[in-house]
């Protein structure tokens, strides 16, 4: 049994987040109710199981889930914490939208007290834990709200966003620095002693809006530094040169660090943060719109340089290798690798043959295209062609005799020993 002087969490949203944070905090001893609205997903919550692919988090699931420290409905209760971990996407114009957070605070303004704490992790626009805070007082003059009241509020409201890896989410849960904001200093505090709970990096308490605005800035941050590597790879495509051997050179000098060159960028943050920074502010963000833009226009680029790749094997099948959006994960968000590939398959139908070891079916979106998933084995043995979108570990365990005589494109730099097999211009064996 769990004790009774456990505070009572509810996370609301069990997305790729959501679960791992309900999971986290289990484990530290409170009482947690994961809410979410695709009952699918409550009852493998419910059996001790996982919907979604990240280390080692299976195994905590089932264990806080058999301790009775967690579990899963589709309806909210009452709690003294309520986290809201749900999505934030943009639409076709790159305009945020804030609904699923504001859905989620109305349901939790029916189950919330005196004494509460309400806390707002996902990614959002600066000022969205304001409209939380508003929409409370609104919906809930019967208590006192930050920000709407005189005298000492009844509840405290926050916002800390979460700052983890895809893959080591269970890992930078804990260890990872948080940045806490509150909507007043004392709600800042609130939430300040909740983290500290289960957090073993250091817990800096501000202001909401410069939380929020410290979330959009890290990864407007990484999609600016990439950028600058996607525009270099091109430069050095035009040129003639091996981007790679440009970047380890480069990389030498004591204060410079170039990333590597990609395919596009994908995820559910750098490729889609950016664009709440450039909303909130269209007239003071010309770089970060030019980096989201070169970003973005680098998955034409590669689509282009893949095209000349199956044109120059003409009837051969090709191997797409991956669809993830990084490095052995299963997520596929934003995937520049899926929208390459999606678009070779619509071209060249049949012909193209995917290698993703982290999906055991091809996603509905490839339906009718004629493309199949095949193992990486069978793609060595039948392609003469590889367009490497992905790197995953799986391919670059792939020995040079098993790509002898390839025709690669490799938009990852997996392969830095692949030969340059003859095929137009540039050398396809170029990455990105």
């Amino acid at each position: 049994m769990v004790p009774e002087s456990e505070p009572k969490v509810i996370v609301v949203g069990l997305g790729y987040i959501g679960l791992p944070t309900a999971a986290v905090i289990a484990r530290s001893g409170a009482r947690v109710l994961g809410i979410d609205v695709d009952e699918n997903v409550v009852a493998t919550v419910n059996s001790g199981k996982v919907h979604i692919e990240e280390i080692d988090l299976d195994g905590l699931v089932s264990g806080v889930v058999a301790r009775g420290t967690l579990r899963a409905s589709t309806r909210i209760e009452r709690a003294d914490i309520f986290v809201i971990a749900v999505p934030t996407p943009f639409d076709d114009d790159k305009v945020p939208n804030i609904g699923y957070v504001l859905q989620a605070a109305t349901n939790v303004a029916a189950a919330i007290e005196a004494g509460n704490l309400v806390i707002l992790e996902s990614t959002s626009p600066i000022g969205t834990t304001d409209k939380v805070a508003e929409l409370l007082a609104q919906l809930r003059p019967d208590l006192k709200v930050p920000g709407h009241c005189t005298g000492t509020p009844d509840i405290a409201i926050a916002y800390c966003p979460e700052r983890v890896l895809p893959g080591r989410i269970l890992v930078e849960l804990i260890d990872n620095d948080r940045v806490i904001g509150g909507i007043t200093p004392r709600c800042a505090r609130k939430a300040l002693q909740f983290y500290r709970r289960f957090v073993r990096g250091a817990c800096v308490t501000t202001t909401a809006r410069a939380a929020e605005m410290t979330k959009l800035a890290e990864n407007a941050f990484r999609d600016v530094n990439i950028a600058f590597a996607n525009e270099l790879s091109i430069v050095a495509d035009h040129m003639g040169v091996d981007i790679w051997e440009v970047i380890r050179l480069a990389n030498r000098h004591p204060r410079v660090n170039i990333l590597s060159p990609g395919p596009g960028v994908g995820g559910h943050c750098i490729a889609v943060d950016p664009w709440f920074l450039v909303h909130g502010a269209p007239e003071q963000t010309p770089l970060i719109r030019t980096a989201r833009n070169v970003n973005d226009g680098k998955v034409g680029y590669a689509i282009g340089r893949a095209e000349a790749l199956v044109e120059s094997l003409s009837g051969a099948p090709i191997a797409c290798l991956g669809l993830a959006f990084k490095a052995n994960i299963d997520d596929f968000r934003e995937s520049p690798a899926m929208k390459i590939a999606h678009h070779l398959a619509q071209r060249y139908g049949e012909r193209i043959r995917i290698v993703e070891p982290y999906a055991a079916s091809l996603p509905a979106l490839f339906d009718g295209t004629g493309a199949t998933l095949v193992d990486i084995d069978q793609a060595i043995e039948t392609c003469p062609g590889f367009v490497a979108l992905v790197d995953h570990e799986l391919f670059k365990s792939i020995p040079l005799d098993e790509r002898a005589g390839k025709h690669v494109y490799d938009a990852r730099g997996i392969w830095p020993d692949q030969p340059a097999v003859a095929s137009g211009e540039p050398p396809v064996r170029l990455a990105s």
